[in-house]
């Protein structure tokens, strides 16, 4: 079965400049679910104001627009490590490691 994956913006911080409310730091979460096995990663992802964007109104923002802006800023190659991490967890689950045991001396 494939994973099924789910962004969700934890929080936001803002500054007033440039704008009033400008969004400079979102926490954000990525949840992967694979049949009965679900494993999450979060994440931080700062704006820097020189970023060259169309300022929206915070009132107006939207969670699938905010994870937009997160996205845009990994990139494709970051989006698929954070996945993989969060592949990475299901298999552990799915697949526990075998964990070496402790044995009493021969001798």
């Amino acid at each position: 079965m494939a994973t099924s994956f789910s962004w969700t913006v934890k929080q936001m911080f803002t500054v007033n400049t440039p704008d009033p409310d400008y969004v400079v730091n979102v926490i954000w979460t990525l949840t992967g679910v694979d049949g009965d096995y679900t494993a999450s990663i979060d994440g931080n992802t700062v704006f820097d104001s020189n970023q060259e964007s169309t300022f929206v109104p915070y009132n107006e923002l939207t969670q699938d627009q905010v994870i937009g802006w997160v996205q845009a800023s990994l990139g494709e190659q970051g989006i698929a490590n954070f996945e993989a991490n969060v592949n990475g967890q299901i298999a552990s689950m799915q697949n526990p490691p075998v964990s070496p045991q402790s044995q009493p001396l021969p001798w």
